[in-house]
C-alpha cells in the first residue's frame, strides 16, 4: 500500500473571505486597507478584525501594479546612534501608516557619497518618494532626482530658495535665540562643540549664528574656540576637556546637539567642575536626555512630532496629487534650564 506523502495545502485568506466574516462587501474591506478614514469606525473596526482573525495579508504586489505604486517612502537619515533623530522619524512612520504607506529606512553615516548611494538602492526598490535630511548634497545627486521625477521633500532644515522643498525650522534663527540670551547673560570668552561643519548645512547654519552674534555684541568672532567632533557623548566630553584646558577656557560652550552637551557636562563632572557656576553649557534638539542630565539641560526644543507628521503629509500629498508643499517655517523654541548662568 502506497502511502499519500502529499501534505494537505493550507488554505490562505482571501479578500472575499475578510468580506465574508466581517459581513461586508470586497469593496469596503479595500476602502478599510487602502483609505481607512473614508470609513465608518465602527465597519472599519469589524474588518480589521477579521484582517487579524483570518491572518490575512493584502496582496500588495497587485496593487502596485494597479496603481502603478508601490506605497512604500524612502528615508535617509546620517545616523541611527543616537536619539536625535528618533522622534521625528517615529512621528513621520506613524503619520505614513495612516496614510497607507510603508517606511524604509537607511543610514548614511554623514556621507554624501553614501547618502546617494542609499537613494539609487530606495529608487531601485520601488520608492513612490524620499524624505531626506538637510540641504547638503552633491549637484549629481540632485540631478539623479530630478531626472527620475522621484518626489522628494528634506526636513531638519528650511531653506525655501534650495533646490528641494523642505518642512522644517530655521537652524540659524534658532541659535541665534540661544545665543542672545547667552550674550545678554555677559558671557565673552565663548566655545563650542559642533559637528563637522562641511557638508553639514544644519550644523554650518548654528556655527554661523553663534558667530554672527559674537560680531553683533563687539567681540571677535575669530576667537570662537570651534571644536568639530561626532554627535557622541563620548566625542563631547572629549573636546570639552579640550577646551576646558585651554590657557584661556570659555565660560560658555554652545553644543551643536543634546548628545554633546551630555558628555560636555558629563566631562565638567569628573574634572570637578560645577555647571554652571564654573562653565555654562548648552545643547539643542531637546531630546530626552536634555531633562535627565543634572542639571538640566539649556537647549533649543526641535518641534520633532509636528515636523514629522507634517513631513509625511506634505510627502503623501506631492506623490498622489503630484502637488508642492506649503513651505513654511516650524517654530524651533528655546528651553532655558539649569545648565546656562550669567558669568
Amino acid at each position: 500500500m502506497v502511502k499519500n506523502t502529499r501534505k494537505k495545502q493550507l488554505h490562505v485568506s482571501t479578500l472575499q473571505d475578510v468580506a465574508r466574516d466581517a459581513k461586508v462587501s470586497t469593496a469596503t474591506v479595500s476602502r478599510c486597507l487602502n483609505s481607512p478614514n473614508q470609513v465608518a469606525e465602527a465597519t472599519r473596526t469589524r474588518v480589521m478584525e477579521a484582517v487579524s482573525k483570518l491572518e490575512y495579508t493584502p496582496n500588495f504586489g497587485a496593487k502596485a501594479m494597479a496603481e502603478n505604486r508601490t506605497f512604500t517612502i524612502g528615508a535617509i537619515i546620517p545616523t541611527m546612534e543616537n536619539a536625535v533623530f528618533a522622534r521625528g522619524l517615529q512621528a513621520f512612520q506613524d503619520t505614513l501608516h495612516k496614510r497607507g504607506y510603508t517606511l524604509l529606512v537607511a543610514s548614511s553615516s554623514y556621507s554624501s557619497d553614501l547618502e546617494q548611494e542609499q537613494m539609487r538602492t530606495l529608487i531601485s526598490r520601488g520608492v513612490d518618494g524620499l524624505l531626506l535630511i538637510g540641504h547638503d548634497r552633491h549637484a549629481s545627486a540632485l540631478q539623479y532626482l530630478e531626472k527620475r521625477n522621484i518626489p522628494t521633500l528634506v526636513t531638519w532644515a528650511y531653506e525655501p530658495a534650495a533646490a528641494l522643498p523642505s518642512i522644517g525650522f530655521d537652524n540659524y534663527a534658532a541659535m541665534q535665540s540661544l545665543a542672545d540670551r547667552v550674550f545678554q547673560l555677559g558671557h565673552k570668552n565663548i566655545g563650542m562643540i559642533s559637528a563637522q561643519i562641511k557638508s553639514n548645512d544644519r550644523a554650518r547654519a548654528r556655527v554661523l549664528a553663534v558667530q554672527d552674534m559674537m560680531t553683533n555684541n563687539g567681540l571677535d568672532k575669530a576667537h570662537l574656540k570651534l571644536i568639530e567632533t561626532e554627535y557622541d557623548i563620548e566625542k563631547g566630553a572629549i573636546a570639552f576637556e579640550t577646551l576646558i584646558k585651554n590657557s584661556d577656557p570659555p565660560t560658555m560652550i554652545f553644543c551643536g546637539n543634546d548628545v554633546l552637551a551630555v558628555g560636555a557636562i558629563r566631562s565638567a563632572h569628573k574634572l570637578g567642575l560645577n555647571v554652571p557656576k564654573d562653565v555654562s553649557i548648552t545643547g539643542f534638539d531637546d531630546i530626552e536626555l536634555a531633562k535627565i542630565v543634572i542639571p538640566e539641560l539649556t537647549t533649543v526644543h526641535v518641534p520633532h512630532q509636528e515636523m514629522g507628521n507634517k513631513a509625511a503629509v506634505a510627502l503623501v500629498d506631492m506623490v498622489e496629487n503630484k502637488s508642492s508643499p506649503l513651505l513654511k517655517p516650524l517654530e524651533a523654541i528655546v528651553k532655558f534650564r539649569n545648565s546656562l548662568a550669567a558669568v
